[in-house]
């Protein structure tokens, strides 16, 4: 159905209620992500009382260990001697050996419930940190789409004819960002968790093994074990690129494309991805590196998620005064003169070359794969001034 005329009060009043409530919604989650921050200092603090508790008890196990093994020996020197020894002396030399066995069993238990308590520290700080960083990156998301509402939104009316796209548009990104937890949210439950529950009742199963079938069979499942962690600390780190890679501000571009085309590559094991970088490789400011390489996640993982690409290619060009970004897959394709009614993939794509005032192309046919070039202008004075501050 087609509006050729539509209230703009209206609509603006219906922007002022989606700023609010967006507005609303990021407080609420910078308010959790300050929660989750004096939680994850609280535990901190108490998981390093707890480690300086375990090597104390360590410590003063060993010395236990030494004792024990001395009052054995005592022990039975005494058996031996017996006649040699008045009874008190006997008796003080089995209730100290006693005391000692005594004193050593609490500290093992002791020592066993402060290691529990320890690895229950690590793995809440670990889950406190994963939402703190779910947190932050959802402010900065719900920041972008304030200032979409407040800005170019208010003068959607002038540009789009059709009233009724604008409105899915504002909907639909509101609807990606709970579809964006709900993914998260997946992940993590039937990933990380679920591996590191599996951990827990693993580790509790070894030290049957042990007391029942011996060191060699122990030993067997704590290769196990150790596979079986690796492969939650992949899921982990999986998690953390699809949200912001860390090496992106440390390393920049290059590097960090390099580390999640490998990750990408390993973790759907369907296709082979190539990386080529040309030219002198420069150091962008922060939202042209955070921006590039959203795109390229994104042309990626349209390739190995839909398009079933069995090759993909990404290739950077640094020239004098633009970069160059192309990626392009094998896969199935697709009609680009079809529009899809729920292409926000590559409507948001659009939306970020178009913030760095830059260009993107897309060439696609239905079984002739998929070329996406971006090509974005680098300012070297803008860059600079931007790392100087």
């Amino acid at each position: 159905m087609n509006i050729k005329k539509f209230d703009t009060k209206a609509l603006d009043l219906i922007l002022e209620k989606m700023m609010d409530t967006v507005g609303n919604s990021k407080k609420e989650i910078f308010e959790i992500g300050q929660t989750c921050q004096n939680d994850f200092q609280t535990l901190t603090e108490e998981l390093q009382e707890v480690k300086t508790a375990v090597r104390s008890m360590i410590e003063e196990g060993d010395k236990l260990e030494a004792m024990a093994r001395l009052s054995r020996k005592r022990l039975s020197e005494v058996s031996k001697h017996f006649n040699q020894y008045s009874e008190a002396e006997v008796r003080g030399v089995y209730e100290k050996a006693h005391q000692i066995q005594t004193d050593l069993t609490m500290n093992r238990q002791m020592e066993k419930q402060l290691r529990a308590r320890r690895d229950d520290l690590e793995r809440r700080l670990t889950g406190l940190s994963e939402t703190i960083q779910r947190a932050d990156h959802l402010v900065s998301q719900i920041s972008v789409v304030l200032n979409y509402l407040s800005s170019d939104l208010r003068q959607i009316g002038e540009v789009l004819e059709d009233a009724k796209q604008k409105q899915d548009f504002g909907l639909k990104i509101i609807e990606a960002q709970e579809e964006e937890r709900k993914r998260l949210s997946r992940e993590i439950h039937d990933g990380p968790a679920q591996m590191m529950a599996n951990v827990m009742m693993r580790s509790d199963l070894i030290e049957k093994i042990y007391r029942e079938r011996g060191v060699e069979e122990a030993i067997f499942e704590i290769k196990n074990l150790k596979r079986m962690v690796r492969d939650a600390l992949y899921e982990v780190r999986h998690i953390i690129y699809d949200l912001r890679p860390m090496a992106l501000d440390d390393l920049g571009l290059v590097p960090t494309l390099k580390k999640y085309l490998q990750t990408i590559e390993e973790y759907f094991n369907s296709a082979q991805i190539r990386f080529i970088c040309m030219g002198e490789a420069k150091r962008l400011p922060a939202k042209f590196e955070v921006a590039l390489f959203r795109l390229v996640q994104e042309s990626v993982q349209n390739a190995m998620k839909h398009a079933a690409a069995s090759e993909v290619v990404v290739k950077l060009e640094f020239q004098r005064d633009h970069l160059t970004v192309i990626v392009r897959d094998n896969g199935k394709g697709f009609d680009v003169s079809k529009k899809k009614p729920n292409s926000f993939g590559l409507i948001g794509m659009k939306e970020r070359v178009e913030l760095l005032e830059g260009e993107l192309s897309l060439d696609s046919k239905e079984g002739s794969g998929t070329m996406v070039i971006i090509q974005v202008p680098i300012v070297v004075e803008s860059a600079l001034k931007e790392y100087t501050l």
